[in-house]
């Protein structure tokens, strides 16, 4: 279930490059105003991941989940039949920000948590994978929607797809294992829990103190550098001017977002593939790993992008794609290793709003060396110089394999 809420939250994720035109077509609103949407959209998920993870320690995972899937239903309703931005600005920015920031990666890293004390990094690998599978199913869905009916019937068919999803996530998710009568997975005996929050109010107060309590911490810093360079180098540089950058070296725009679907098929491979890797060995040994294929991959992109699909721009998107989200399970794990599993969760919504601020600087940095240069090289260069560097860092987070790990200042 928590995969399938997952999935709907990577629905309109994956719609907002299929809708943007139709909508501006439409409507003869600018590219200023439909880019205005995503912006505060991606800045609102990012910034309420950590206190999502706050309310969900007070609201509980099924609450949450459901108020969630509402606002993306009731923020897609909202565009059908708006007439000018400002509702865009909200519906999209605000309304499903918030929603889709309810249940990202945090979600799904604080379910594990609680349902499973064995085998949490394949799960989290299996989870995470839906943010791909999101992409694969309803990105061409969505898209022949949009053609064949209108851009409105594409933002119904994620509205009826969120709808449909609250009845069962009423009925099937429950918070914790003990509220049917279970250990977690691989447990022998009952976790301890913290205090619930006595209020919502509380509950945002916690994630502040959570934050400020990790904050000066050693793997909190580079966790959250590290992270922030993920965010850079995926959603920042590559989703945001893979295909722009294609285009200036002669590839058709159609023929460059066919690569990035190839990103996401091995996505799939790639983050399941990690969470059974970090089950086995050291996160920070895997981060390192990923990051360093991540920055060779990144290094070459300038020098092999050309008017065709050659076989090493192949392989290069393959890297991508393979450790796109692999680096989700081993950044949860060493979250929860190191500050505990209740904190943990808090701690890595923390570190996820890093990534979307890494991500959002990427976007805006990169376009303008791409102005000032006429060339997309020195922003290659940037992001893979960056991911070389968060390689490095990783090699000094704290080891965690078999006990935790105090933080330390």
């Amino acid at each position: 279930m928590t995969f399938l809420v997952l999935l709907a939250s990577a629905a309109f994720r994956s719609s907002l490059g299929v809708l943007l035109v139709p909508i501006e077509e439409d409507l003869g609103w600018s590219r200023t105003d439909t880019s205005l949407a995503v912006s505060v959209n991606l800045i609102v998920y990012g910034v309420a991941a950590p206190f999502a993870a706050a309310i969900l320690e007070r609201a509980g995972v099924r609450r949450t989940a459901i108020v969630a899937l509402a606002l993306i239903a009731a923020g897609c309703l909202v565009t059908v039949v708006m007439v000018e931005p400002w509702p865009l600005w909200v519906a999209w920015g605000i309304v499903i920000g918030l929603g889709t920031g309810a249940v990202a990666l945090v979600f799904g890293a604080i379910v594990v948590n609680r349902w499973f004390a064995e085998r949490r990094g394949l799960v989290l690998g299996i989870i995470g994978a839906a943010w791909a599978t999101g992409q694969l199913v309803f990105l061409p869905l969505l898209a022949a929607a949009a053609e064949a009916w209108g851009w409105r019937a594409a933002s119904l068919l994620i509205a009826v797809w969120c709808a449909v999803l609250v009845p069962l996530v009423a009925l099937v998710l429950r918070d914790r294992p003990a509220d049917v009568g279970l250990l977690p997975y691989g447990a022998v005996e009952a976790p301890e829990q913290e205090d619930t929050p006595p209020s919502a109010r509380a509950a945002v107060a916690r994630a502040v103190v959570v934050l400020r309590a990790a904050a000066p911490t050693r793997p909190f810093l580079l966790l959250a550098g590290t992270f922030f360079i993920c965010g850079w180098t995926t959603n920042g540089i590559i989703s945001s001017h893979f295909v722009p950058a294609a285009h200036d070296h002669g590839m058709s725009a159609t023929v460059a977002a066919g690569l990035l679907a190839v990103v996401g098929v091995f996505d799939i491979v790639g983050t399941i593939g990690s969470g059974w890797l970090t089950d086995r060995f050291e996160p920070r040994v895997l981060l390192a790993v990923y990051y360093g294929l991540r920055g060779t991959a990144l290094l070459a992109v300038p020098a092999l992008l050309g008017t065709e699909v050659e076989p090493p721009i192949l392989v290069v998107v393959a890297l991508f794609g393979l450790d796109w989200v692999a680096t989700v399970p081993p950044t949860v794990i060493l979250c929860q290793a190191a500050f505990g599993p209740e904190r943990g969760g808090i701690v890595f919504g923390w570190v996820f709003a890093a990534h979307m601020v890494g991500a959002g600087a990427a976007a805006a940095v990169s376009g303008a060396m791409r102005s000032a240069s006429g060339s997309y090289t020195s922003a290659w260069l940037l992001a893979g110089a960056l991911a070389v560097a968060a390689a490095a860092a990783s090699t000094v987070l704290p080891r965690v394999r078999g006990r935790a790990v105090a933080p330390t200042a």
